[in-house]
């Protein structure tokens, strides 16, 4: 052990100069100087703190002013949800049919579907905003039925392209 600590110190350069003159006196000097006082960081951080809490508070409160169909009564809850849960179904059956011959189709039906959710959101903006609001709740729900006839009309369109044989259209009816 102790050779492995005497070769430590014969491989390493170690500093064992002696200190420039005076720098006990220096040293000595800056410890007699008085403390500077800075201004306590608990009174910035409690400002910090303040300011965002105010600006948490203000973001919320302005999330809150902007309504959504579920917002207006329970049966619209209901509503959202029922067309919500369907169009979600409808898109998961369109992707089954996915592939090179099909992309067309189901990406102009889905571009179709984006503009009438671009439609949906600002018929939201002016929820918030108008009184006559009956009148915006139907176009709501109008844009929904929308939505679920643009997925009913591509799923159609895409069982008759993977199965032409199969379905017969007659007068608008499957047979």
């Amino acid at each position: 052990m102790e050779d492995k600590l005497h070769q430590f110190f014969k491989e390493n350069d170690f500093d064992v100069f002696e200190p420039h003159q005076g720098h006990l006196n220096r040293f000595e000097r800056r410890l007699q100087q008085p403390k500077k006082k800075k201004t306590p960081i608990f009174w910035m951080s409690a400002a910090a703190s303040i300011v965002l809490v105010l600006g948490f508070y203000l973001g919320s409160y302005q999330q809150k002013k902007t309504y959504d169909l579920a917002d207006v009564s329970p049966k619209m809850a209901e509503a959202q949800n029922f067309f919500v849960t369907t169009i979600n179904q409808e898109l998961k059956e369109v992707e089954q049919y996915r592939n090179i011959e099909t992309e067309t189709i189901i990406e102009d039906s889905l571009n179709e579907i984006e503009e009438l959710e671009d439609q949906y959101d600002s018929l939201l903006k002016e929820l918030s905003k108008r009184e006559n609001k009956h009148q915006i709740i139907r176009e709501m729900i109008q844009n929904y039925q929308q939505r679920l006839d643009v997925l009913e009309r591509l799923l159609l369109q895409l069982e008759q392209q993977q199965n032409p044989a199969k379905l017969e259209l007659k007068d608008d009816e499957i047979i």
